[in-house]
């Protein structure tokens, strides 16, 4: 069965003898290739700084911090995600504050952003669902107009664009994640791009226990909260190498989805993603919205594609539902919500078996 995801690791060849050399270098741990990766992958965002980590989650938890969420504060958030992006909330302690999608996107709406805040909001979460870039301009201009701090989980979307400009480029924070399924992997890790040098250096503390690596222990004084979430050699190398090929890694996946896009569009009971003016998507995962959605996917799966879901709506979960709210747009977007394959293992004969099953109906 063709799998909604598939994990890209470089040519034996390629990555096995570098990977060889951290690992008998006599020093695997945070080291220079790992502030190597952390330059390169500045370079390829094209701003910022950023603070290489053990995981996305570790990203979001640092970026919470840096943005003064404490216990008891509220963050408005989206439930059209995977489940860290709101876990991270109650790690600080703070309780999360549903806002409702754009029912063509299935993203955060701004709108709603707005009508969530209170006077205990801290900080905005918005995702980029599937590599759907999220209303940027819409939601700079709540968080200038509220003076709160927007927190970027693109973990679905490294090369996503907006205005010519690449996801890591539009808030002050902005989180990627290097988890094994992910456009690029570390095995595991994850990023956080920091737009402000002085809270870049306060995040170098917070991932290594509150301790500065540029003196020695004896000299450290630990001032406040950290943790063991740094990156470490190995996964750098891995991640260095994949950077070396990511543009022809992203430009697959748009490939692939833009055909679906163009072949999909107008298929009775079918109705493709409406993206944002000026975005373009990184395609992690197609998106459609379908009806009878059980139907579509067994039809799909007896074809041999795997088609679903994939994320559980967070709201339906106890632990994150802290304030139970209506959101009719997410209801109607999720009902119906499905992805199919697409991506670099995906080719376009398999596209068009896909279409025609489409347009055959179920």
């Amino acid at each position: 069965m063709l799998p909604l995801i598939k994990t890209y690791i470089p040519p034996r060849e390629i990555l096995i003898p570098k990977l060889e050399d951290v690992l008998y270098s006599g020093y695997i741990a945070q080291g220079e290739i790992v502030e190597e990766f952390e330059r390169k992958f500045e370079e390829f965002i094209g701003s910022g700084f950023t603070l290489s980590l053990n995981s996305g989650t570790a990203a979001l938890h640092i970026a919470l911090i840096l943005a003064g969420v404490k216990h008891g504060d509220e963050v408005v958030s989206s439930p059209m995600t995977a489940e860290p992006t709101n876990i991270a909330i109650k790690m600080v302690g703070a309780k999360v504050r549903w806002a409702d999608v754009d029912y063509e996107t299935g993203n955060i709406s701004a709108k709603a952003i707005e009508n969530s805040i209170n006077e205990k909001t801290k900080a905005i979460i918005v995702v980029d669902y599937a590599g759907t870039s999220v209303d940027v301009k819409g939601i700079q201009d709540v968080s200038e107009k509220y003076n709160i701090p927007v927190i970027e989980d693109a973990a679905h979307a490294l090369g996503t664009i907006f205005n010519g400009k690449k996801s890591g480029n539009h808030f002050p924070f902005t989180v990627f994640s290097f988890q094994a399924i992910k456009h690029l992997t570390t095995v595991d890790g994850g990023a956080l791009q920091i737009q402000d040098k002085e809270l870049y250096e306060k995040g170098k503390l917070i991932r290594w226990f509150g301790l500065d690596k540029n003196l020695s222990r004896l000299d450290n004084d630990i001032k406040f909260q950290g943790y063991k979430y740094h990156m470490n050699n190995v996964n750098a190398v891995i991640g260095l190498v994949q950077l070396e090929n990511i543009q022809s890694v992203l430009d697959k996946y748009v490939s692939i989805g833009k055909y679906l896009d163009d072949n999909l569009e107008g298929i009775n009971g079918v109705e493709t993603i409406v993206h944002y003016p000026n975005t373009e998507s990184s395609f992690w995962l197609y998106t459609l919205k379908v009806d009878r959605r059980d139907d579509f996917i067994k039809m799909m799966a007896e074809n041999g594609f795997m088609a679903s879901e994939l994320h559980k709506r967070n709201d339906w979960h106890t632990f994150l539902n802290d304030f139970p709210v209506d959101l009719p747009n997410l209801d109607r977007f999720y009902s119906r919500l499905v992805h199919i394959p697409c991506g670099w293992w995906v080719t376009i004969d398999d596209c068009d078996t896909m279409i025609d099953l489409i347009k055959k109906g179920w």
